[in-house]
């Protein structure tokens, strides 16, 4: 087997070179991205951390309100905040949920446009499919190195990296709501004169909206769930007193601050959750 190992096919310094390409010749590129990610960063969490615990909270339970529409899951969120405070991880957690806003802020604003794109082009949703499961199935610390080579450490390589890994999520959930749209009523649309515009605002985006919620939702807890991974590139929240905690084997803070994310987690599914049709 020497001779197969021995002409070993060389993807790594390919994909050395290309990122020393791109670090070279796009610097400028890479300069404004996070230029503009870190003012997405500290606005948001200006917005969460300069008004009073309590503001955010109420702010938190009027939305729940409006979303949902009931008192148990409002008592459930308020529960669970005051329960962070508790805890004293109020700061690590509005950190956190401004990595997870900031992303879902990126993966929307980008996935939604493109799934609907790649619905009415299944030959392209095709091509791309290789794309997006590459994107899901890469291991999350590999998104890192490239994070820290064209961006440094803190928020900014930690958002890049989350971006990556959650924006198959939106894209996927949004062009199975589109293509499952029911041929009869864009046969109507189509019928009664209605063009191309008026078919995607007033059928396929109203019928799909339950699958770009539910898009959404994953959004948030595929965020969430990249807290600790980029905690180690220097992002701050509640991913940095788990890394602690697993260096200093120290499993009163590791399970502490776990639980907090665990709670963060579920006020956010509760909050987000909608019914499917």
């Amino acid at each position: 087997m020497d001779w197969l190992t021995d002409n070993k096919i060389p993807i790594g310094k390919w994909a050395s070179a290309v990122f020393t390409f791109l670090k070279n010749n796009f610097s400028g590129f890479f300069d404004s991205v996070a230029a503009g990610a870190e003012g997405l960063i500290g606005g948001l969490l200006w917005l969460l951390q300069a008004p009073h615990p309590f503001v955010i909270i109420g702010i938190f339970l009027a939305l729940t309100w409006y979303l949902q529409r009931k008192w148990t899951t409002c008592l459930l969120v308020l529960v669970g905040f005051l329960f962070i405070l508790n805890q004293g991880y109020w700061e690590e957690t509005t950190e956190s949920l401004t990595l997870v806003i900031s992303a879902c802020i990126v993966c929307m604003a980008i996935g939604v446009p493109v799934g609907i794109a790649l619905a009415h082009r299944p030959k392209l949703y095709q091509a791309t499919q290789p794309v997006l499961d590459l994107m899901q199935t890469l291991p999350t610390f590999v998104y890192l190195i490239p994070a820290i080579v064209f961006f440094g450490i803190g928020m900014v390589p930690g958002l890049i990296a989350t971006v990556i890994f959650v924006l198959p999520a939106p894209i996927r959930m949004t062009y199975l709501g589109i293509v499952a749209t029911p041929p009869a009523l864009l046969e109507a649309v189509v019928a009664f004169g209605g063009t191309p515009t008026q078919k995607l605002w007033k059928v396929e985006l109203p019928y799909s909206l339950p699958q770009i919620m539910a898009g959404l939702n994953q959004t948030i807890m595929l965020s969430l769930s990249m807290v600790v991974v980029a905690a180690l590139v220097g992002a701050d929240g509640l991913g940095v007193p788990v890394v602690r905690a697993l260096n200093q084997v120290n499993t009163a803070l590791g399970f502490e601050s776990g639980f907090i994310i665990v709670v963060v987690a579920i006020i956010l599914d509760r909050m987000l959750r909608i019914k499917q049709r």
